[in-house]
């Protein structure tokens, strides 16, 4: 951390509606979670009498299992947030040119700004074709946040080769890769993937994440991972989830099916970007961001203002969740 910066670093908006009785729009979130949750979780209140087990052996393997790579090469966080930190903290120095992808999640800019780093910014369906070596690191989501689109695997391969080729430590944010079929970058060279259990499972508050990162970079993380980084009922939820492997194949059904009968039903009224990821980027046509947002919140409903991310100026975002919720989100939007 660069202590010059962080007198002129902000805080970055995010969606989440704390409101128990609006209808959360706003974060994409599964409104589903594992059954047999709660009791894991009131077992493992009683494990948190004492700390837990720093190797986290159990949550390892089950993440491993999940990403397809080896226990030894997952260093557990707070979740993935926490996982695009420890990343940072291991590679990025005061004066390092850092490769941001744009419109996309705010907290990268912010994280980069923080280690003393100079955030470059590109646009997000253009970054592969970037000659990566002139940057310390280089930071890809896939699905993107907002946009919802998933990148080629073969082309994010070819340039996680040129990233190592050239030097360039490649970050890949997965925090919505499990609700696609692609496969994880976890395990390979010179590659750092962050993963956050708490969207697919439905569990934000929870705070379970990891990086999965081989060689140096596994070593550098390792070393820079604070002791205990995850809580005991975290890793002991967090583990019973990532095996739940039905859950997650429902889940991927369920979303695929409701994200194209939403995105359906709001066409034309909304230009609709195509999407892999649990939400749709939308465009009014007939309003302003502003009115359909008061008229959400009237009737119950959070959306997200996708003004804040950066190259959007009259955009919203809306999570995919179940049918009865989508009906109740599409009636509000259409107005009808």
């Amino acid at each position: 951390m660069d202590r010059d910066a962080t007198g002129a670093v902000d805080r970055v908006p995010h969606g989440g509606e704390p409101d128990p009785s609006i209808l959360e729009f706003s974060a994409n979130v599964n409104p589903r979670t594992p059954d047999g949750v709660e009791a894991v979780y009131a077992a493992a209140l009683e494990e948190s009498r004492r700390y837990p087990d720093d190797g986290y052996p159990g949550f390892r393997e089950a993440a491993a299992t999940a990403v397809g790579c080896r226990p030894t090469q997952v260093i557990p966080t707070a979740g993935g947030l926490a996982a695009i930190r420890l990343a940072l903290e291991a590679t990025v120095d005061p004066g390092d040119e850092v490769l941001v992808p744009y419109p996309s999640f705010g907290e990268y800019a912010r994280e980069v700004r923080l280690q003393g780093g100079r955030p470059r910014f590109v646009r997000h369906d253009e970054l592969t074709a970037i000659d990566p070596s002139r940057y310390a690191l280089v930071i890809v989501c896939t699905p993107n946040n907002p946009t919802g689109e998933a990148i080629d695997p073969a082309a994010l391969a070819s340039f996680a080769d040129r990233c190592r080729e050239g030097g360039s430590r490649l970050l890949v944010d997965e925090a919505f890769l499990g609700y696609t079929d692609l496969p994880s970058m976890a395990g390979r060279p010179d590659v750092v993937v962050a993963r956050s259990l708490t969207k697919l499972y439905g569990l934000p508050g929870l705070r379970a994440g990891y990086a999965v990162a081989a060689g140096e970079p596994r070593e550098a993380l390792a070393v820079t991972r604070p002791a205990w980084s995850l809580g005991t009922p975290a890793a002991r939820v967090g583990t019973h989830c990532l095996a739940d492997r039905e859950f997650v194949r429902e889940t991927r059904e369920r979303v695929a099916r409701e994200r194209v009968w939403l995105r359906g039903r709001l066409e034309p009224a909304f230009e609709v970007a195509p999407s892999d990821a649990p939400f749709l980027l939308c465009r009014p046509e007939r309003e302003s961001v502003d009115g359909l947002l008061e008229r959400a919140r009237a009737a119950g409903i959070a959306i997200r203002d996708a003004r804040t991310f950066r190259g959007l100026d009259a955009h919203v975002r809306i999570a995919v969740r179940d049918r009865e919720d989508n009906e109740r989100l599409r009636a509000v939007m259409l107005d009808d």
